[in-house]
């Protein structure tokens, strides 16, 4: 069952210790309820996808207490920094480039070689990212497609049975989610939300420009072919043709495996992992066929990620 936390000390230190062990906690910010798990972690990540039935593997948020905490897992330009100093602790994400080493599950950024990054200004939520101390990845608090949870109750509503415990704050004052911006070395809006587009212009001095370049990718689903290896991809394979390595799963064998049990959840904490050690064993030129895998729950995340990567590039 989901516990109910109180906004004590006592809930607080209980919800960080959920988070350690890798469980979820729903937790209150000024924009809306998140589902947080600690973004380091590949099977807590994936946990949040199958709490929320979440569609495909979008990059996530991760919320850190202040920017101290920010600068250890990402760089931050010129331009970010200025809004980070307007704006945060706040309603504003940043879109910025990943450190090496920086920790981050690779299900969090979605394989991209940037993360979404988010201060929030909920006093309950500072006191639980300061007990943790760790980065926390934290999409909206309800089943994908649902309307965005403001209080415990709506989160109970939708996820009550699929996660730890919700750490209750009350009302969220925004109720509406952050803006999120890639700052640099132009700013673009890439979704609207707490913080309007005429602050942000004010703070930059310059126009926001709106999506993003599909011929210099800084966010997800901007390209067909994505997430892929070097090696070239055939899906739903049952047996390893001449020169492929085969990806198992279940009862198909294969050189790897994204899951021995058929477990989806471990299947998509394995996902990237496997696409990269695959990619090793095949080597230049190489092939790489992956087993099927169901079009349910976790598994249509999984294969929305296949196709992408074996989505023919170069065009």
């Amino acid at each position: 069952m989901t516990q109910t936390l109180a906004p004590d000390d006592a809930g607080i230190t209980e919800a960080a210790r959920l988070l350690a062990v890798g469980e979820l906690v729903a937790f209150p910010t000024e924009t809306v309820y998140g589902l947080g798990g600690d973004a380091r972690s590949d099977r807590a990540v994936a946990r949040i996808y199958e709490a929320k039935g979440r569609p495909s593997f979008n990059p996530l948020i991760v919320h850190l207490p202040d920017l101290v905490a920010v600068e250890k897992i990402a760089h931050v330009g010129v331009k970010a920094r200025m809004l980070a100093q307007a704006f945060w602790p706040g309603p504003l994400t940043l879109v910025l480039p990943l450190r090496d080493g920086a920790g981050i599950s690779p299900l969090v950024t979605a394989g991209l070689q940037t993360v979404a990054v988010r201060i929030p200004a909920h006093p309950l939520a500072q006191r639980l990212l300061r007990a943790f101390d760790g980065p926390v990845a934290a999409p909206s608090a309800n089943p994908s497609g649902r309307v965005s949870p403001t209080e415990a109750a709506h989160v109970l509503e939708g996820l009550t049975g699929r996660i730890a415990a919700v750490l209750d704050g009350g009302p969220c004052a925004v109720g509406l989610e952050s803006t999120i911006v890639l700052a640099d070395p132009e700013p673009v809006l890439l979704r609207p939300g707490g913080v309007p587009v005429e602050m942000l212009e004010a703070a930059l001095g310059e126009p926001l420009a709106s999506g993003g370049d599909a011929g210099k990718p800084t966010s997800p689903g901007q390209l067909d072919s994505h997430y892929a290896p070097d090696a070239a991809l055939r899906l739903n394979a049952t047996t390893a043709r001449q020169g492929e390595v085969l990806v198992g799963f279940g009862l198909v064998k294969g050189a790897l495996s994204l899951s021995e049990t058929g477990d989806l959840v471990e299947a998509a904490s394995r996902l990237f992992q496997s696409l990269r050690a695959a990619d090793r064993l095949a080597g230049p030129g190489g092939r790489i066929a992956f087993a099927p895998v169901p079009e349910t729950g976790l598994g249509r995340a999984i294969n929305d990620r296949l196709r992408r990567a074996a989505a023919p590039r170069g065009l």
